[in-house]
């Protein structure tokens, strides 16, 4: 049913033009006051009053990119490699709309982001004006929080803006990190007229608004009921993925080195790769808590779980099966990443904290023998990876190009402090199976909030923003986005396809064995992703054998700019290869 229309303040339609910018420039300040330095904006004329306050704010980088979609996914990648909010901007319409898979993502995987969305007038709402949808509470509870401040009036409150501005990005980055919307209503005019835009001069900024966040301590009693548990007994810690604090990794080594235990680290944890303390961890378990490997059958007394929980289903399945009596989940916020409902205690507090908590109540080793068996079994499967993988390096025949070899290949390759940003799917879990480690740091990002395959393009040229990144990607992730190669020039991205013909992941499936399962599941498609990258200006190679790949790597990462290498993989034989891998670990252990 249609809401009778409000009344239209009588007023120059002039005044209206000036005061929308004079409202959008007082908010725009008074964001750059509250920290706000990045925004990705899509075209639009509702949007025309932020737009031009955004673009003429010399403290704001503004990057224009036309899919609101991809738009997205691009804030998204800048605000994780930054650690900092970034802002959308819209018209209105269904143009927001296009942000909600980016935003789940930001959701679920606790990313800052501030959403800007342009809106009719309320007198044109339930109308039938062009391009007006409800916009009113558009994400749901997707968002951390939502606002909807009144139209710009004469009699605006600069104070308000100030302070509304300061509570979107403070709820943008605490308690839980994730995305906040506002949704601002413009009258037409929206700008004011050439003569008076060339006569309008900005108010001065306002002082900020100081905004300072707790940092999550965990309670002494709770520790000191951990360390009973734990203490002197075998055990272990698993680190998913995370955005951990800088000093987190050190802590977590001097803890280990204490209790004496194996640390199981995915490769978004960022534990495999740097200078830190790494002779506890263990990256080869994925082929080593296998039956019929012995490890598979060992049963730690307890777990110490940090971060997102685990990707792969033989850690997963492993963690199910031996369910311990004390599970400890270390949760830096309210979320639960308790899947399996097997935690009997959950430790909300800063990771780093609780881990130099745990220090500090002095801890007693593990039993002897129990951590050298996780060494023993992870310097095994190292053995047989090296043997394996490096057998036939050169090797020319598609069969052999294998990403158990392109993985550490690609990784050899980057420079120290490069960035890599893995797809969903298969990819990740690749790079679980096979990054390996290194004393070289490396930061590794993905989008494992909502672990979809859409905006993984995006989201990997919005990290390139901020400094030179690779995605490595399968070939129907890189099919789902290939427009964000339009937002690529400019930015040093080299994005490695694992083509092997379609959904890979499937192969490893129940579905796999039905007569439907190449239409409906594997789904290989016909593009020519080289040719694509190219009609975007983007140099796209194909690649058939690992010294054609490697060349190509170091090609693209000398010359710079975007570049897309499509990597043809036997998806056969990778299969084969990997069960093969998979049974000399389990050899080499019995």
């Amino acid at each position: 049913m249609s809401a009778a229309a409000p009344a239209v303040p009588a007023a120059p339609a002039a005044d209206f033009g000036l005061l929308n910018l004079r409202w959008s420039q007082t908010l725009v300040d008074a964001l750059v006051g509250a920290g706000l330095r990045e925004v990705v904006l899509s075209p639009g004329s509702r949007s025309s009053p932020l737009a031009l306050a955004f673009l003429r704010q010399p403290a704001i980088r503004c990057q224009v990119i036309l899919d609101e979609r991809s738009a997205a996914f691009c804030a998204l990648g800048m605000a994780k490699a930054t650690r900092q909010a970034v802002a959308l901007l819209s018209t209105s319409g269904s143009a927001p709309a296009n942000w909600f898979p980016a935003l789940i993502e930001a959701d679920l995987g606790a990313v800052p982001l501030l959403l800007l969305s342009a809106d009719r007038p309320p007198e044109l709402l339930g109308w039938g004006a062009n391009q007006t949808i409800d916009q009113q509470q558009l994400f749901g509870r997707h968002v951390r929080s939502f606002y909807a401040p009144p139209l710009p009036d004469a009699d605006f409150s600069p104070a308000y803006l100030q302070r509304l501005a300061a509570r979107a990005m403070a709820e943008s980055r605490w308690p839980l990190p994730g995305p906040v919307h506002l949704n601002l209503a413009f009258r037409e005019p929206l700008l004011p007229t050439e003569d008076l835009l060339a006569r309008h001069a900005a108010a001065p900024c306002l002082p900020a608004i100081g905004v300072a966040a707790p940092l999550l301590m965990p309670g002494p009693h709770a520790i000191a009921e951990t360390l009973v548990e734990i203490s002197a007994r075998p055990g272990l810690i698993v680190c998913g993925g995370a955005d951990y604090p800088p000093g987190f990794a050190d802590a977590l080594g001097a803890l280990a080195a204490q209790l004496d235990c194996p640390i199981l680290a995915e490769p978004l944890s960022n534990l495999r790769f740097g200078a830190h303390d790494r002779s506890r961890l263990c990256v080869r378990y994925e082929s080593f808590l296998r039956q019929p490997s012995p490890l598979a059958a060992a049963r730690p007394e307890w777990l110490l779980r940090f971060g997102a929980f685990p990707v792969t289903r033989t850690l997963q399945d492993w963690l199910r099966s031996a369910a311990p009596a004390v599970q400890v989940v270390v949760s830096a916020d309210s979320r639960w990443p308790d899947p399996q409902h097997a935690a009997s205690r959950l430790l909300l507090a800063d990771p780093e904290q609780a881990c130099r908590a745990l220090l500090a109540g002095g801890g007693k080793p593990a039993p002897g023998g129990w951590r050298e068996a996780f060494a023993q079994a992870e310097a095994a499967a190292e053995g047989v990876a090296g043997a394996a993988f490096a057998a036939t390096a050169e090797a020319a025949a598609p069969s052999e190009l294998f990403e158990g070899r392109l993985i550490p290949a690609l990784l050899e390759r980057l420079p120290p402090g490069h960035r890599l940003f893995c797809g969903n799917s298969l990819a990740i879990r690749d790079l679980d199976a096979f990054s390996g480690s290194s004393d070289k740091p490396l930061r590794f990002f993905g989008n494992r909030g909502a672990s979809g395959i859409d905006g993984n393009l995006s989201t990997a040229v919005g990290i390139a923003s901020s400094g030179a990144c690779v995605a490595l990607v399968g070939d129907l992730t890189a099919q789902h986005d290939l427009s964000a190669l339009a937002a690529a020039g400019g930015r040093d991205i080299l994005v490695v396809v694992l083509n092997n013909g379609g959904g890979g992941i499937f192969d490893y499936l129940p579905v796999a064995a039905l007569p439907e399962f190449e239409r409906a599941w594997l789904t290989p498609q016909t593009v020519d992703l080289v040719a694509a990258a190219q009609s975007f200006a983007v140099v796209g190679e194909r690649v058939r054998s690992l010294p054609e790949f490697t060349l190509s790597v170091e090609r693209a990462l000398r010359r710079g700019g975007a570049t897309l290498i499509d990597v043809a993989i036997d998806r056969q034989a990778s299969v084969a290869m990997r069960r093969e891998f998979w049974q000399r670990v389990a050899a080499a252990l019995v």
